[in-house]
């Protein structure tokens, strides 16, 4: 894997996980656009947006903000930070248009983009927008047929492709990405999402230059990592090629007490705009790290230790009060650099 320093990505708050609630749709922008530019100004390497349409976990008519329109908002409005989003789904959006619109970005953002792609999951959602709802499988082929489509148009600046998912014929993606791949051709880094062990694994292996799974629990990042090490001796790629990543939900604070009082008062927000029966069910500190500095850095020395390259973090939190943002880059980074 990667032996480069540890990197830190943050989550901007966009309304999926409910992050934007009490929040006037109006204003919902310059909330996020104030996290990325404090990230860019800081010492974070790069910020993300889901790609989501609905809310989660529920369904609601809070505002979920799109992830590529963002993307290329952000691209605009920032300078140095890198741009991700976890993740990109196949299923949205044509695979040759896909690498047309990541291309713009790329060059709109002087070539800061990172490109997330993965199957997809929220049934809701794929139904809700007309795509029904494809079984496991033929989601998991389109992400196969899918990335080999957008990586050959940036590539080469066109492609003709017949794939079991999907069909182009003399598709022309200029302008091409501004960064280039190890072989000297126009590449955006291509994260391939998802810890399914016969083939997303696989395909990461033979495809990405970076990976995400495990939602930043050790034991499943350990299982996903030796998997991934034997798809890679057997499709003959150095290690070193592939950046090892997950996310991690934490809201940090100088004490637990307090930790867990944000954690309380996120949830009364969330439960404001969920249904009765789904009350408590907005933000679950099963799997976060709710606590001091000190247990965020327990936490992620030891997913360093096991190869993680990239850290994305979650603040539920950061769009009503940075605190925890500013404690995190102020004693969680330097320790882990």
């Amino acid at each position: 894997m990667s032996t480069d320093a540890l990197q830190f990505g943050l989550f901007i708050p966009q309304g999926w996980r409910l992050d934007l609630v009490g929040i006037d749709p109006a204003e919902q922008w310059q909330r996020m656009l104030s996290v990325a530019q404090a990230a860019d100004a800081g010492a974070w390497d790069s910020v993300w947006v889901y790609d989501h349409f609905h809310t989660t976990p529920q369904p609601t008519a809070e505002a979920t903000h799109e992830a590529w329109t963002l993307m290329a908002a952000l691209a605009a409005t920032t300078e140095r930070v890198r741009l991700g989003q976890m993740c990109t789904c196949i299923g949205y959006r044509n695979p040759a248009y896909m690498a047309k619109v990541a291309a713009t970005v790329d060059v709109i953002s002087g070539g800061r983009l990172e490109f997330g792609i993965g199957a997809g999951w929220y049934e809701h959602e794929w139904r809700a927008y007309g795509y029904g709802f494809p079984g496991v499988g033929e989601r998991i082929s389109a992400l196969r047929d899918g990335v080999q489509i957008i990586q050959r148009l940036w590539a080469e600046g066109e492609a003709t492709l017949e794939s079991e998912s999907f069909t182009v014929d003399g598709a022309i993606c200029r302008p091409q990405p501004l960064q280039l791949g190890r072989d000297g051709k126009p590449r955006i880094p291509t994260w391939i999402a998802g810890g399914g062990e016969k083939r997303t694994l696989r395909y990461a292996a033979k495809w990405a230059d970076a990976t995400n799974f495990a939602g930043g629990r050790l034991d499943t990042f350990k299982q996903k990592r030796e998997l991934l090490l034997g798809h890679l001796d057997r499709e003959g790629r150095d290690p070193a090629e592939v950046r090892l990543t997950t996310n991690l939900n934490v809201v940090v604070r100088e004490t637990e007490a307090e930790a867990r009082r944000v954690v309380d008062e996120i949830n009364a927000r969330a439960d404001s705009a969920l249904p009765a029966e789904h009350a408590g069910t907005g933000f679950s500190a099963k799997g976060a790290v709710v606590g001091t500095p000190q247990m965020v850095i327990d936490h992620v020395a030891a997913l360093r230790e096991v190869g993680l390259g990239t850290l994305i973090t979650y603040m539920p939190d950061v769009a009503y009060d940075t605190t925890g943002m500013e404690l995190y880059q102020r004693e969680v980074m330097p320790a882990l650099a």
